[in-house]
């Protein structure tokens, strides 16, 4: 939330956070419930399996296979191509077009599993892979998954990412990442604003979304009258 929303919700006074919260204790260890992850585990068991699989996706070369009611279920794109009108639900072999396998992968286990797989590549492959996770998650309309790898994203903006991440932000609709942009790049000190515009991510951006540069104007300018 905003400074002003913090001030404004009552638990920030005098630079002192309050944070509210219910803390349940069990006496009795047989009250204790027992978490059950089954159908989580069930449907990662499923997709390895291949078991009753009925449609493969053909990916820069590499084969998935899947159950196209679990994919109808989770993605509504999936839901039109499999029991909509279009030409896609009575084949069983599909290839997705301009997407790595790698992503295709980590998305297919957040639709069966409702986790993202942890990223164990290094760190600058692993931010192109957040990157073209979301982009994925956009296209077959996965809202959560956007939104937990929107928020990933903000956490590791930095000078070197910042202006690639406000194209994505602006181009897939993810208002709060956006707003994280704009903020790092034209919110914070001279010296980091200067070593965002002269990155690559930043000329792209002036060349794609110009509309953005008026807003971070705007940022610059607020904070230029503090």
């Amino acid at each position: 939330m905003t400074r002003f929303e913090a001030y404004k919700s009552g638990y920030f006074k005098n630079s002192s956070v309050t944070v509210e919260c219910i803390v349940k204790v069990f006496k009795d260890p047989e009250e204790i419930p027992v978490l059950s992850f089954g159908l989580q585990k069930d449907l990662c068991e499923l997709l390895r399996s291949k078991a009753g699989e009925d449609v493969t996706f053909v990916v820069s070369g590499e084969s998935f296979a899947a159950h196209k009611n679990v994919l109808a279920a989770r993605s509504p794109v999936f839901m039109a191509e499999f029991f909509g009108k279009m030409k896609e639900n009575t084949s069983r072999c599909i290839e997705i077009k301009e997407m790595e396998a790698t992503v295709f992968k980590a998305l297919l286990h957040f639709i069966y599993t409702d986790t993202v797989p942890e990223l164990d590549e290094k760190k600058k492959k692993a931010t192109a892979m957040t990157q073209r996770l979301l982009v994925a998650a956009d296209r077959y309309g996965l809202d959560r998954l956007k939104l937990i790898i929107a928020r990933r994203i903000a956490l590791r903006i930095n000078s070197d990412t910042a202006a690639t991440a406000l194209a994505l932000a602006e181009q897939h609709g993810c208002a709060q990442l956006k707003a994280k942009c704009v903020e790092f790049i034209a919110g914070g000190s001279a010296a980091n604003l200067h070593s965002v515009l002269a990155t690559e991510g930043f000329k792209r951006l002036e060349a794609s979304n110009p509309s953005v540069l008026t807003e971070l104007l705007k940022t610059a300018f607020q904070r230029i009258k503090k």
